[in-house]
């Protein structure tokens, strides 16, 4: 969740600072070409003062070195020129130059230059000129007229490069961009802050939760730490939680009692059955099919009692050799196998895993009964035990009819047995009990075919103690 909510902060950050940066960027760049355009309006005015007193040469004949206003407009024009680099000039109404640095400067017929003399012309500032940006050549043009008398004699045109300038904005630009990412990175430390303040509590909401389904009831959310509103989900966690296992508590005890008070009555009905035999024929077939159903209500309910307690029961885990144990176990049915002329084999090398013995060795009768009850005679059972990872697996397989996909989706359901195993002896809820003992300790069971067929029951534990 963390690194979709922080991506979605960070975004949104780093589009409020462009939002604020851009218009700053562009408001300085804006400021910094007024001050160089006010600076040049201020020489062109400058440049106006001394123009208006320079008288027109009749006849357009040429000045002479004895015009001392007209020579101390060309010197400083000159001096501003070498300077500064900056082109200026002044130039009569119909083009030609009363004075201008370089000498070979005028005024084309078109272009920006053009336009300003001629807005000059029309005895007003020309307008200012295009903004200079850092990535264009450009130059800036200003004009001021040359009034006398009232007329306009005259127009100052000044041709300024941009270079400086646009290094002065990029510079300005450089220092927004450090103080922008300067601006992202405390952000994004808050980001982190911020997300991490308000995800903790989930965290520990999801691993409670994770607890609590896997048959950890104990587990609590600490309501503590981060926004209100999941401080009382918290609370609000925790309470169902009580509730929750209170009603399972309660389950469980009524499961557990009515075994409990139901096995007294049902163990005097059957020592009447069997006083009721003695008066009866040995061969009564009624007498003989109500002892078995008592004998199966029993074992339903031993197998109930079990189940509410396995199912609430603290796993008392151990390293355990999980080869050995099962070759144990192997051994312990191969009479009953041979019985039945189901033949078991097993490859049983040493594997140690973390679980309860008693647990896992009551797993794996559970599985290996099913698998030699349901195989026909002549067919093979086989128990091969192998680790992977983090996880030691024994794994049995039969050659039996198997289970179709719907049953092994139901398979250790409580109570649940296939409709064309009906008349085989059990409760249906030896899978159940099996389970929920195996989940207590972290371990597991699955289900699958087995080709070209038969049923293969995988039981895993853990290798490492979590």
């Amino acid at each position: 969740m963390r690194t979709r909510l922080l991506p979605l902060l960070i975004v949104l950050m780093a589009a409020v600072l462009l939002a604020l940066g851009v218009p700053l960027a562009v408001s300085m760049a804006a400021a910094e070409q007024q001050r160089v355009v006010v600076d040049r309006i201020d020489d062109t005015a400058r440049f106006a003062a001394l123009a208006q007193f320079v008288t027109e040469v009749p006849g357009g004949s040429r000045r002479t070195s004895t015009d001392e206003r007209w020579q101390a407009l060309r010197s400083e024009l000159d001096n501003y020129y070498g300077v500064y680099g900056i082109r200026a000039g002044v130039f009569y109404r119909n083009g030609s130059a009363m004075a201008n640095a370089p000498g070979d400067w005028f005024v084309p017929r078109t272009g920006e230059l053009r336009e300003a003399f001629d807005e000059a012309l029309l005895s007003r500032r020309s307008h200012d000129p295009r903004q200079a940006w850092p990535w264009q050549h450009s130059r800036l043009v200003v004009a001021s007229p040359v009034i006398r008398d009232g007329d306009v004699v005259a127009v100052v045109v000044t041709d300024s490069p941009t270079g400086p300038l646009r290094w002065r904005i990029l510079h300005d630009w450089l220092f927004i961009g450090a103080g922008e990412v300067a601006a992202m990175l405390l952000a994004v430390g808050a980001a982190l802050r911020l997300t991490g303040w308000v995800l903790r509590p989930v965290r520990v909401l999801d691993a409670t939760t994770h607890d609590i389904a896997t048959g950890r009831l104990k587990s609590r959310v600490a309501a503590a730490g981060g926004p209100p509103e999941l401080r009382r989900l918290a609370r609000s966690f925790n309470e169902m939680a009580d509730h929750v296992e209170e009603v399972l508590e309660q389950q469980r005890a009524f499961v557990a009692d009515a075994s409990h008070q139901l096995r007294n009555p049902l163990s005097a009905l059957l020592l009447r059955i069997e006083l009721l035999a003695l008066e009866l024929p040995e061969d009564n077939e009624e007498i003989a099919s109500v002892r078995t159903e008592g004998k199966r209500l029993a074992q339903v309910l031993d197998d109930l009692l079990d189940l509410a307690l396995a199912e609430h029961a603290e796993a008392d885990l151990s390293l355990t050799d999980i080869g050995a144990l099962a070759e144990e176990r192997l051994a312990a049915w191969t009479p009953a196998a041979d019985v039945k002329g189901v033949r078991l084999t097993g490859d049983c090398p040493a594997t140690t895993g973390w679980a309860d013995p008693i647990t896992l060795s009551s797993a794996l009768d559970a599985v290996i009964d099913n698998a030699v009850k349901f195989t026909p005679e002549g067919g093979a059972v086989e128990v091969a035990v192998s680790f992977e990872g983090e996880t030691s697996r024994v794994v049995v397989t039969d050659t039996g009819p198997g289970l179709t996909d719907d049953e092994l989706a139901r398979v250790g359901d409580r109570f649940w047995r296939s409709g064309r195993h009906q008349n085989v002896k059990g409760s249906g809820l030896g899978l159940s009990i099996t389970r929920a003992l195996l989940e207590a300790g972290g371990g597991s069971i699955a289900y699958g075919h087995h080709e070209p067929r038969g049923l293969r029951v995988t039981v895993s534990v853990p290798r490492f103690r979590a």
